[in-house]
């Protein structure tokens, strides 16, 4: 998450940039960390179907394969969906939400500050489950792929954004 202050096009007038936030989803496990686990789950698949194959149960030896290709497919989708990311941003006159999905579709959706509300979901023991922006009977769930910490850390910062948009 990022703030920056910028101008912003609402409708040929530049306005202030009062907040600027990218959203994007946390992977723990970076490029290194894949091909190293994938490096030894290979390995090990090899070597223990070497054994099995070396016992006379050469049919084993193909499945070996078959659970390395399946991590690997598992992951890929993982890596692909971790493309998707928010831009939301928060001026006086406009507040922006680009949702950017893994094909690289792009929906704007634009709302007016003074009309907007920030509605939170928490639960006791995980804090936010969600967040909602909501004006007009139009309704945009934000940040449903932000861990439980950088919600609460958006939410905050927003929140006070938003507020900040609506008292200039």
């Amino acid at each position: 998450m990022s703030q920056t202050i910028d101008p912003i096009d609402a409708g040929g007038i530049n306005e202030e940039e009062i907040f600027h936030a990218l959203l994007v989803p946390h992977r723990s496990l970076g490029k290194i960390g894949f091909l190293v686990l994938m490096g030894a789950l290979g390995i090990s698949s090899f070597v223990t179907g070497l054994f099995f194959l070396m016992l006379g149960a050469w049919p084993v030896f193909g499945f070996f394969g078959l659970d390395v290709l399946l991590v690997y497919i598992a992951f890929r989708l993982n890596y692909r969906s971790a493309r998707t990311h928010e831009e939301v941003r928060v001026s006086r006159i406009a507040l922006q939400v680009r949702q950017i999905a893994p094909s690289g579709r792009t929906k704007l959706h634009e709302f007016n500050p003074f009309w907007t509300r920030f509605i939170v979901a928490r639960h006791a023991e995980i804090g936010i489950t969600s967040m909602q922006v909501e004006s007009r009977g139009k309704a945009l769930t934000i940040g449903s792929f932000l861990n439980p910490d950088d919600r609460e850390s958006f939410a905050s910062a927003f929140q006070s954004a938003l507020a900040a948009a609506k008292s200039r």
